[in-house]
């Protein structure tokens, strides 16, 4: 019992320093849906997340939910098609869409953060204006004529820009958002968005001091296959036009570079499923995953 009252007394004052550095400041943490795991996963995730408002920190959660969607959709005998990792969106599957994200995910993380001592309220990005969202397009060289094509993907959007005032009257509060990525166009219409477009938008708009990916991979590696700690955004850019920053990682790094010029201190992609990540990355020496800073 010594042992281990001496082993949290030693963690806390390891600690400190962090907790100064963090103060009062927006932590914007996207929680993937790969990373959610099992319902004690999130009930953890909760927990962390409560812990972090409770010492003075303002954190702000931004969720996926593709496997959850991905249920649905097949409960009720629908197919999806994906295009460059975007899930293409017609009018029945947006509603499929919202729902589950801005209705089930949405409220179960909520009450995960709640029910561990802090409240949170969950919303989506169509509350209060907050994601205004236009079309996304996308192109692709047709492999015959080499001829660049125009790629519809239906009804996903990407912000067009991101309105704080409801988000700064929830941290005033004591309250952490909770937002799940459906946007809604000038003229009314919805728009699924990618949850880690979402978040570099919600966090530039912010001028987060951090922003946290978690994801089911442990950060950006080398090109020999080697764990990156930290990089500038110069570095995270050669590293995409060199090509080993490859395939699914490069629209996660392309998120946080775009977040750390718009004016948030650091992005960080990690592994949502390691036990306590937010915790470890933003209060120990080493961290949890791979820094993006200017």
């Amino acid at each position: 019992m010594a042992d281990d009252a001496l082993t949290q007394m030693q963690t806390l004052i390891g600690a400190l320093p962090y907790l100064k550095r963090y103060d009062d400041q927006i932590v914007v943490v996207k929680y993937g849906g790969h990373a959610m795991g099992e319902e004690h996963a999130a009930d953890r995730f909760g927990r962390d997340i409560a812990l972090l408002e409770q010492v003075g920190v303002n954190p702000v959660v931004v969720h996926g939910g593709g496997p959850q969607i991905n249920a649905m959709l097949s409960r009720l005998g629908v197919k999806s098609t994906f295009v460059q990792g975007l899930r293409v969106t017609d009018a029945q599957m947006v509603e499929v869409v919202e729902m589950v994200l801005a209705g089930t995910v949405n409220k179960q993380l909520a009450s995960a953060i709640t029910r561990a001592g802090c409240m949170a309220v969950g919303i989506s990005g169509k509350d209060g204006g907050l994601v205004r969202a236009r079309k996304a397009t996308r192109t692709m060289k047709d492999p015959g004529s080499n001829i660049e094509q125009v790629l519809d993907l239906g009804l996903v959007g990407e912000p067009e820009s991101v309105d704080t005032r409801v988000l700064e009257l929830l941290i005033h509060a004591d309250i952490v958002p909770v937002i799940a990525p459906v946007g809604v166009g000038a003229d009314g219409q919805t728009y699924n968005i990618n949850a880690d477009t979402v978040s570099g938008a919600i966090a530039g708009a912010l001028r987060a001091e951090r922003m946290l990916m978690l994801t089911d991979v442990a950060g950006v590696m080398d090109a020999n296959k080697n764990f990156i700690p930290e990089m500038t955004v110069a570095e995270a850019r050669a590293g995409i036009a060199a090509g080993w920053i490859a395939g699914g990682m490069i629209p996660k790094v392309e998120t946080c570079i775009h977040a750390v010029e718009q004016g948030v201190k650091g992005a960080v992609i990690l592994d949502g499923r390691l036990p306590h990540a937010v915790l470890r990355e933003l209060l120990t020496d080493g961290g949890a995953g791979t820094l993006i800073r200017p």
